[in-house]
């Protein structure tokens, strides 16, 4: 179908998620249900329809989605999303200069990934780490100016030998209302130096996806990996932080094209940059995943659209 077509089909869905859902069900990461448009193939789209586990509220969804969208309705159960924070089987260490895919955190966070360098329109001199604020901020409960180290403290970083900056900018994390990124900065200490290059190349800027397009990550945890964009446009994915669930609107899905069980990403990849290898154009900011929903028992993960982060934080992103 026609991709404003799949749009019109997303919204009653949300129309009707909404009324299922009234009295609001409980905050939790299972039992509820996300809906976007699925991306068959250049130009063409379906309606994306993921579950959070059983619930009734699912399956009437389900059901309403099969009877709009026929055929072209795609509906996957991904479990519970958490917002990827660390896997202790994998460690990084400490590199200088900084490039994307290193181990990096707040003081009070396990590890996360350096997704890309950024600057800020006002200050083009100030180099700065772009990553989540659940990686950098320690989901808000940071303040500006708090040591950021690389690698991150369950890689063994230390203020002593290891800082490279502070906190800088973060996007507020709405307990309330949908969000759209999991986003923050970290400004870099004099004499720190960095290497801007990803395993594709240096970027050449940044895109908007439509299409299933093939997108790469360097992540700390699973490193490089491919997939390819398999929804875009996803609202009312219910993420699992560790201070409780918030939800997402208007986000990205990538599956998987690998063989590894983690699929795409796993734990300690979040704020890994997803881009297009063929052009090295940044497409989005990682910041969440399933355990299932992919293929060969995989799972999905989710990003954030990177010209929304991009808008949210007032940066722009070093090319060089």
């Amino acid at each position: 179908m026609e991709l404003q077509t799949a749009r019109e089909i997303k919204a009653e869905l949300r129309r009707r998620t909404t009324a299922l859902a009234a009295p609001p069900r409980p905050h939790t990461p299972t039992g509820g249900v996300a809906v976007g448009v699925c991306v068959v193939g250049p130009a063409t789209y379906g309606v994306a329809v993921r579950t959070f586990g059983t619930s009734d509220l699912a399956a009437a969804v389900v059901e309403a989605g099969r009877e709009l969208a026929g055929d072209e309705c795609d509906v996957r159960d991904v479990g519970v999303v958490r917002a990827h924070q660390w896997d202790a089987a994998e460690l990084q260490q400490r590199q200088r200069p900084l490039r994307p895919g290193l181990s990096v955190s707040h003081l009070n966070v396990t590890a996360g990934t350096i997704g890309a360098f950024v600057v800020a329109s006002d200050a083009p001199d100030d180099v700065l780490v772009l990553s989540n604020n659940h990686v950098l901020a320690d989901s808000g409960r940071g303040t500006a100016g708090d040591a950021v180290v690389q690698p991150g403290v369950a890689d063994g970083g230390t203020v002593a030998g290891d800082r490279i900056g502070v906190l800088a900018g973060v996007v507020a994390l709405d307990p309330v209302v949908p969000n759209l990124v999991d986003a923050a900065t970290a400004r870099l200490d004099d004499g720190v130096e960095i290497s801007a290059g990803y395993p594709a190349g240096e970027l050449t800027g940044w895109v908007a996806v439509t299409d299933d397009v093939e997108v790469e990550k360097a992540g700390r945890t699973t490193g490089v990996t491919r997939g390819r964009v398999s929804a875009i446009e996803v609202d009312g994915i219910s993420v699992q932080y560790p201070s409780g669930v918030l939800d997402f609107d208007d986000q990205i899905e990538v599956t998987g094209t690998g063989t590894g069980p983690a699929g795409f990403s796993s734990g300690g990849d979040s704020g890994s940059l997803v881009y297009r290898p063929d052009t090295r154009e940044a497409v989005g900011l990682l910041f969440a995943g399933s355990d299932t929903g992919g293929p060969d028992r995989q799972g999905l993960t989710y990003c954030n659209p990177i010209g929304t982060v991009l808008d949210r934080l007032g940066v722009r992103l070093r090319l060089r």
